[in-house]
């Protein structure tokens, strides 16, 4: 909370010390979003932290995904100057360049706590604006906390990795090569297309997000079981990102001013979210779903695969090594936690 009040101090010193605008600008927000957590609350979030800290030098209009641009191109809308601004998930940028999943989340990665220690104190923030700025000619910025997430919504009861064989599972990205390596046959689908699909036998299983972000889909109504733990995405992140032209009209005090703005969305999303995800957890465990613990050789043998997929990658793409070996240095540091720090949640158990 110190950090915090800090960052806040230097926003106002930042604000009182900085030129006059000579005009409001005003920025439209391009996102994939059509509604929900995401678009309502952390877009949002961003887009009125930005507002206050420039002193209502930047406004930012919020537009549903599909709105300014397609909903999984949102990285091309802003590049091309449609948008301003966005707020996105760069694993949607996988195909262009795998490194997209260390920096939104993988299979056994950092937890959401983790990851918000790495990016801001372990070096995370300045790499993954650096590799979006080379990569992608877009300015970024982690501005979103992801939860950990339902290993499945499924019609097939799936504990080990023998289970796996076969599945029909909707799922993306990494998880997709790592999951069709392990032996299930995995299909990528729009969001909006997953509960039919159950519904109809087209997929045995899927894949979408934590509890707070499944409950309004309805997949619990379609699938009898509830899978945990969600290894294949232990935590992530959203980000903001800006046009590079509009970005280099604003002044150094003004780029720092949404950087922190990123911040402090970072630090309201992971409260919001994980207070949320309790509440949504405990709708499944009280309804009528069978909730079901993945055996830890299943578990065992995630992790190995993906230090395989990780392997693979690193020996080929020089970004994606920088990554890993930060994130691995910085997994080494976090191994004395458990030596001294209590497990959340085990307080009084």
């Amino acid at each position: 909370m110190t950090r915090i009040a800090m960052s806040m101090g230097l926003a106002t010193s930042l604000m009182v010390g900085s030129v006059a605008a000579e005009a409001a600008e005003s920025w439209r927000m391009a996102t994939p979003w059509s509604g929900g957590p995401w678009l309502e609350r952390d877009a949002k979030t961003f887009a009125d932290y930005v507002n206050q800290l420039t002193g209502g030098d930047i406004e930012i209009e919020v537009f549903p995904g599909g709105t300014l641009g397609g909903a999984l191109r949102v990285t091309n809308t802003v590049k091309s100057g449609v948008a301003e601004v966005s707020h996105n998930y760069i694993n949607y940028d996988y195909g262009t360049d795998p490194t997209a999943a260390l920096l939104a989340g993988h299979s056994s990665g950092l937890t959401p706590e983790e990851f918000m220690l790495w990016m801001y104190e372990g070096g995370g923030a300045k790499l993954y604006e650096e590799f979006r700025l080379e990569v992608f000619d877009v300015v970024a910025f982690p501005c979103s906390t992801l939860g950990t997430e339902i290993f499945l919504h499924s019609n097939k009861k799936v504990e080990t990795l023998e289970d796996f064989q076969g599945l029909r599972l909707r799922t993306s990205g990494a998880w997709a090569e790592i999951a069709s390596s392990l032996g299930a046959s995995t299909v990528v689908m729009a969001g909006g297309e997953i509960y039919s699909a159950l519904e109809r036998g087209v997929i045995d299983a899927a894949e979408w997000g934590s509890p707070e972000m499944n409950r309004p889909t309805g997949f619990q109504e379609v699938a009898q079981y509830v899978i945990l733990p969600g290894v294949h995405q232990s935590g992530g992140f959203l980000e903001c990102q800006v046009n590079q032209k509009a970005w280099d009209g604003l002044s150094k005090e003004q780029q720092e001013l949404l950087r922190l703005a990123g911040k402090l969305s970072v630090f309201d999303s992971w409260l919001a979210s994980s207070f949320a995800d309790l509440d949504a957890y405990q709708e499944l465990i009280d309804g009528p779903n069978e909730m079901v613990q993945l055996d830890q050789s299943f578990i065992d043998a995630i992790y190995e695969e993906t230090e395989k997929w990780e392997n693979k990658y690193a020996a080929e793409n020089e970004w994606f090594a920088r990554v890993l070996t930060s994130q691995r240095s910085f997994e080494e540091t976090m191994s004395r936690w458990p030596e001294y720090r209590l497990p959340i949640g085990s307080a009084n158990n």
